[in-house]
């Protein structure tokens, strides 16, 4: 009916001799990883130290934690699978990605010297009221809930095909035993405690990215040319490998759409609510910049290797049988790891597993850092907004937590069957035309009001669930959340080229109202003793 994440009856990777060893030291890791949680709950009702650790957490720290906030299943499975397919065009969607980060680092100084962490709380700087509160709120909502969907449902899947078991059946199990794992794991955590995970999840990615590209390097005797070479010989389309246009959505409507791509890319990544809420556990201003240029060069490191993973997998296993596993390509990563080393090899076990596990700390990590930010806005914008230490707070934020999973999961379960990976991208739409237009003109336009503000933010949110609604990621195409339907009015897959400038477009006019500036004064009679000239004058102040 539809194409899957990873598709149902894709082939065994492992083989019935290493699954029982891979799943074994699966559930292992597992539980280790829980009972290490469970030892950094925090039982603190300080929602100050709960929500940003009191703003003390050092900048290497810090720095590390926000480079993990990148480490996501879902990039960490599409990303290579892109490029092993689609060539140039994968690579440049990983280079977007790095760059966020950079853009991020303009803003972060006067981010953090405001010392608010939520986006109603961002999002009051120049216009105070519930109201504000309430937008930054449900813009933090909207964003969350796709992307908790995405990466929910990429590790369940991704879990299934790593232990062998990649039936329809199992993907779901897989999904909600993992969706709950998580729950558990969000709702007993604060920034501090998903910091150390975080932290502990960056070197762990780094090494087994590594790994495995330094055994598929041994396959061409060390040599990166011969390496690139084999990629595009084994490609789809040899010829056009290391070209722009491979992937047929870019192709589709050419420098427009991939512009709309690489500004929802870029400003999107950028302006995720989770990573504005680990920017406010720096110290100060002069930390969150050191912090920051840890993470971008930590990320740096991370996009580098997933491109090089993408490689290997074209090289290695080829594009024709990544496609055949999955039409994205996002089985590459794990088809890459069962193919470097011989099949009946202890090593190999080891490799597989330990592909599972960064897998399972990336949507560990993923969807509690995500859950945890939305459910502090929840906390702090829509219901407690009285008072600096609110009483009651931590257990708003604890219910919030697990409703967020529950409803995230359930929603996951219910579309199990449909491509949703264009919530990504609408996520990403979200962030990119809500958020950072909000954030630009409160940082630095002193005239922008809450008027503004709420034309921008709900006129943005507008703007992206329509254009989303009626573009080819929704309808009109193979790879469309409905294929059988055709009313793709909007031709881009990605609305950021339209709905970013409308945003901006829509915070000056409610802000700046030159409607109001350019109304023609009313001129009155000369005579002095009329009454209507005294009128006219209060009328023309009232207008002004």
């Amino acid at each position: 009916m539809t194409t899957y994440l990873l598709s149902v009856g894709s082939p065994d990777l492992i083989g019935p001799a290493a699954r029982g060893a891979v799943i074994s030291a699966f559930l292992v890791f597992i539980g280790l990883c829980l009972l290490w949680v469970f030892t950094l709950a925090t039982q603190d009702d300080d929602p100050e130290r709960l929500y940003v650790a009191g703003r003390s957490l050092p900048p290497l720290f810090n720095g590390v934690a926000m480079a993990g906030e990148q480490i996501t299943v879902f990039v960490l499975v599409s990303l290579p699978g892109s490029i092993a397919l689609f060539g140039y065009d994968g690579v440049s969607i990983a280079f977007d990605s790095a760059l966020a980060l950079g853009v991020f680092l303009l803003l972060a100084s006067r981010i953090r010297a405001t010392r608010r962490s939520t986006l109603g709380e961002l999002f009051s700087l120049r216009a105070e009221g519930a109201g504000t509160r309430i937008a930054g709120a449900v813009v933090t909502l909207c964003i969350a809930v796709p992307l908790l969907m995405v990466q929910l449902r990429a590790g369940g899947i991704t879990a299934a095909l790593l232990i062998g078991m990649p039936t329809e059946k199992a993907q779901v199990v897989c999904t909600v035993m993992m969706g709950c794992l998580i729950t558990c794991f969000a709702g007993v955590a604060d920034l501090r405690g998903t910091g150390f995970v975080q932290v502990a999840k960056v070197p762990v990615a780094l090494a087994t990215l590594t790994a495995v590209i330094l055994l598929a390097l041994r396959l061409f005797d060390w040599s990166p040319a011969s390496l690139l070479s084999a990629a595009a010989d084994q490609s789809l389309s040899p010829a056009d490998y290391f070209r722009p246009g491979l992937w047929a959505r870019v192709a589709d409507f050419g420098p427009l759409g991939t512009l709309s791509d690489h500004i929802v890319l870029v400003l999107g990544t950028a302006m995720m609510p989770h990573l504005l809420l680990r920017l406010s556990a720096a110290r100060d201003a002069s930390a969150a910049r050191r912090s920051l240029s840890v993470a971008v060069g930590l990320t740096g490191l991370f996009y580098f290797l997933l491109i090089t993973t993408g490689l290997a997998a074209a090289a290695v296993v080829g594009g024709g049988r990544i496609g055949t596993v999955d039409a994205k390509g996002q089985g590459a990563p794990i088809l890459l790891a069962s193919e470097v080393l011989p099949h009946h090899s202890t090593g190999r076990v080891v490799l597989i597993t330990l592909m599972a596990c960064v897998a399972f700390l990336a949507v560990l990590t993923a969807v509690a850092s995500v859950t945890f930010a939305a459910a502090v806005s929840v906390a702090r914008d829509l219901i407690g907004r009285k008072g600096p230490t609110r009483v009651g707070e931590p257990a708003v934020l604890r219910l919030s937590v697990v409703a967020l999973c529950a409803v995230s999961l359930v929603l996951t379960t219910a579309v199990h069957r449909y491509p949703i990976e264009f919530l990504f991208a609408f996520s990403l739409s979200l962030a990119a035309s809500c958020v950072f237009p909000a954030l630009v003109y409160s940082l630095f336009w002193t005239g922008f009001d809450r008027r503004g503000l709420l034309w921008l933010v709900y006129g943005g949110l507008s703007l992206c669930v329509l254009l989303t609604l009626v573009s080819p990621a929704v309808s009109g195409t193979e790879e469309a959340l409905l294929p059988e339907r055709d009313f793709a009015l909007f031709p881009l897959h990605t609305p950021g080229l339209v709905s970013v400038p409308g945003a901006f477009l829509l915070g000056w006019l409610g802000s700046a109202r030159p409607w109001e500036r350019t109304t023609p004064p009313r001129h009155t009679a000369p005579d002095r003793g009329a009454p209507g000239a005294l009128i006219g004058s209060d009328e023309h102040v009232a207008g002004g």
